[in-house]
């Protein structure tokens, strides 16, 4: 039985860029320790956490949507087609046991969001999330301190931080 992890992630990155190189690290870590790599399936970081996880022997599955026109990169064994951009974040969620989330743009943060918020609501059982790096440190940090403000609680514990893929490995393996 597979295992999904659901990586998330910006598009626009370059194939020479750092963040690249961390997505590709970030797929071929988890392949390696077994996992299915799930993201949306198109360039940058997906392409690149794609390719990772191929060139290290494991599968991959890309949740695209119609209408944007195009197709899904070449390192993707299986594409989940969508109808529309909402469809395809709650498809994202919906097959992963976990997530991590890579730098990225508006629609990292809406993916990173979602899942937080479904999972910190109980919509969904409580699965590890992951954020890679720096990058998320003041969205994660800005949350607690809304939080306390609010006297709702730390839902930022939901939230872990991964500096090294190893790190991510270990936090995406463990029940949250």
């Amino acid at each position: 039985m597979e295992t999904i992890v659901t990586v998330f992630g910006s598009a626009s990155v370059p194939v020479d860029s750092p963040e690249y190189a961390e997505a590709y690290q970030v797929g071929r870590a988890l392949a390696l320790a077994g996992f299915t790599v799930c993201n949306g399936g198109y360039g940058g970081t997906m392409e690149a956490s794609a390719r990772g996880a191929k060139e290290a022997g494991g599968s991959t599955i890309g949740v695209s949507f119609n209408s944007i026109g195009r197709t899904p990169n070449r390192w993707i064994d299986r594409v989940v087609q969508t109808g529309h951009l909402s469809e395809r974040l709650m498809k994202l969620i919906e097959l992963g046991e976990a997530y991590v989330a890579l730098k990225g743009g508006t629609g990292t943060l809406l993916e990173l969001a979602c899942v937080w918020e479904f999972v910190n609501k109980g919509i969904i059982p409580p699965r590890p999330i992951v954020v890679m790096g720096e990058f998320w440190t003041p969205v994660v940090e800005t949350m607690r301190g809304e939080l306390a403000w609010e006297g709702a609680g730390d839902c930022t514990t939901i939230v872990k931080k991964a500096l090294t893929v190893e790190e991510m490995v270990e936090l995406v393996a463990v029940e949250p």
